[in-house]
């Protein structure tokens, strides 16, 4: 069997089984980041509802305009992902290549405009630790809201580099025509991380950025 599938491992009998065992593995891999990131969500909801106007303040220091056109850039990146895993399914190669390098640059430009916005935190005092300013009364709340903000948008970034240098390995793989439209569960998976670190930073985007922006 595998001598007709190149694709096929050997410990699989057929295409199909490889392709149901690989994505049941991505789900239940994606289920522990839900968890994972669930925790922090719930962590920062908890002090949010303890601090409601300290963390509605300092969430008007977030930098709404680069946060509306990264969430832009990263919806851009999860069509140019699909459309990958489209051409996948119909064994293009050059397309599999061109869409798959079209998502890793978006992905550079998110991340490209949020180490901008980390400097200007930086260069504003905003950063956590001993040289954090910030005026009013609720010093101590904010900067306990920019721990979050941090510790978030960093372990999103961290996520996204990972899937920068994922799509990278399938881009080269794609290239030397490793996949096939009998065989494309790589891609497939790989499009399936992706979606999941875009559809974190859709709940991270209202979460840090859009607190009482009406007041």
């Amino acid at each position: 069997m595998s001598e007709h599938s190149p694709g096929l491992a050997h410990h699989f009998d057929d295409l199909e089984q490889q392709h149901a065992a690989g994505s049941l593995g991505m789900w239940l891999f994606l289920v522990t980041e839900i968890l994972f990131f669930g925790a922090l969500f719930a962590a920062y909801a908890i002090y949010r509802w303890q601090s409601p106007a300290a963390f509605a303040q300092a969430s008007h220091e977030a930098d709404l305009t680069m946060g509306a056109i990264n969430t832009v850039v990263l919806i851009g990146s999860s069509l140019t992902m699909a459309m990958a895993v489209h051409y996948a399914q119909l064994g293009n190669r050059k397309a599999i290549v061109a869409f798959l390098i079209l998502t890793m640059i978006l992905g550079i430009a998110f991340l490209g405009i949020k180490s901008a916005e980390y400097h200007h935190k930086y260069v504003d005092h905003h950063f956590p630790g001993p040289d954090f300013v910030f005026p009013g009364p609720f010093a101590q709340q904010a900067q306990l809201f920019f721990i979050f903000y941090f510790v978030m948008t960093g372990l999103h970034a961290l996520h996204m580099i990972i899937g920068i240098g994922l799509l990278t390995t399938i881009a080269v793989l794609a290239w030397y025509g490793r996949y096939s439209s009998e065989h494309y569960a790589p891609v497939e998976m790989a499009g399936l991380y992706w979606h999941f670190v875009d559809i974190v930073w859709i709940f991270l985007f209202p979460l840090l950025y859009l607190i009482d922006r009406h007041k």
